[in-house]
């Protein structure tokens, strides 16, 4: 049977992964669980395995290219099955560095096709930006710029 602190460099060869992820992986190749904590922790030591970049390159490219939101990062960071604690400390970096009004106008310049003029449409948006992990007011206050229904307040959305 191969090594599985091998195992593990060549599946963190392909991509940055988690702890838990190389750890689940590494079980379901069949590895015995005290051999798995032995290669982790020789991962870990060597700097191949490391959950803050890990967590640090998925919410660079969230936020950078698929355009998401605090909320949603967080999510992704907690399926992927890092911490709360780096998680919450990563996303406080990275987002520091980010204008997420800016950030919410490029994912909603996305759907946008002009002004918005119903409140079906304002309420297809809205969902649509809460789903990219935007808060509540953010969107709100974004699509309110965008609407031709003067009368579209928070309670209607």
């Amino acid at each position: 049977m191969p090594d599985p602190y091998q195992a593990g460099l060549t599946i963190l060869s392909r991509r940055e992964l988690s702890t838990a992820q190389v750890r689940d992986r590494l079980a379901r190749r069949g590895f015995d669980p005290a051999s798995i904590e032995t290669a982790i922790q020789q991962l870990q030591r060597n700097g191949a395995l490391d959950d803050s970049r890990t967590a640090r390159s998925v919410a660079h490219r969230s936020a950078n290219v698929s355009l998401y939101g605090r909320n949603r990062v967080m999510r992704e960071l907690r399926n992927r099955g890092i911490s709360q604690n780096i998680s919450t400390s990563v996303i406080e970096e990275v987002y520091s560095e980010i204008d997420e009004h800016d950030l919410s106008e490029r994912a909603l310049a996305r759907r946008l096709k002009g002004p918005i003029e119903s409140l079906a449409e304002m309420r297809r948006l809205y969902q649509y930006l809460i789903r990219q992990g935007f808060d509540g007011w953010l969107a709100q206050s974004i699509l309110r710029t965008h609407t031709t229904q003067p009368e579209v307040n928070d309670d209607n959305i």
